[in-house]
């Protein structure tokens, strides 16, 4: 059940932070997203087959209890932007807001469930589904925003560091990014518990969220 539940949720989150990729692009002037169609919330144009399906299929039958995915990255010009500093670091950056705003959503509607037990009929099996979707969203939005702020190219983090760095250390950096997501994923494997720990945040933010809302 967990699964059933969870697939959907991470699909969504993963969505949403495309489109405010690409939705920030065009503000910043670049069309190139919205001519390729992925300012929607269809899952379909967005679909990778890898981060998207076999990932999480792999970790849900590994185990440890832990699933995570990613959607096929927006494709974006960065050279229509009119300022390329500040639009790179907004577009970038977008993603995780919005991942950080679906966590403020669960949270309030995890409130707003705790608010109305007994007035509506929510008990039994539909509501221990609106529950699970609520926190799992709460959950895995920490877990994208956080991820994503990891300064390893070609992950979000990155492109602010970038603006930071003096400009041959800059390019050298970003060519990382042909390695960064096979090194980070290569260090997950090897030192499973050190990701455990980097994740220590997300579950005091999480602990914190759920002790709010529903306490």
């Amino acid at each position: 059940m967990d699964f059933i539940v969870i697939i959907p949720v991470l699909l969504l989150s993963v969505v949403v932070h495309e489109v405010a990729h690409a939705w920030q692009a065009l503000r910043e002037g670049d069309t190139t997203a919205r001519d390729l169609g992925r300012i929607t919330l269809n899952p379909i144009p967005h679909l990778d087959p890898v981060g998207s399906i076999l990932v999480p299929v792999v970790l849900h039958l590994l185990p440890g209890n832990f699933l995570f995915g990613w959607a096929k990255p927006v494709p974006v010009n960065p050279r229509n932007y009119r300022n390329y500093r500040a639009g790179d670091i907004r577009v970038s950056l977008a993603g995780i807001v919005a991942n950080l705003g679906l966590v403020v959503l669960c949270a309030l509607g995890l409130a707003l469930l705790v608010s109305l037990e007994g007035a509506l009929p929510l008990g039994g099996q539909p509501g221990a589904i609106v529950f699970s979707v609520l926190t799992y969203g709460v959950f895995i939005n920490l877990i994208l925003a956080y991820f994503n702020l990891i300064p390893i190219p070609p992950l979000d983090g990155s492109h602010v560091l970038y603006h930071l760095l003096p400009s041959s250390l800059g390019d050298r950096y970003r060519a990382m990014g042909r390695y960064g997501i096979g090194i980070l994923f290569l260090t997950l494997l090897v030192f499973p518990g050190a990701f455990a720990t980097a994740l220590s945040p997300v579950f005091i933010a999480y602990d914190w969220i759920l002790g709010t809302t529903l306490g």
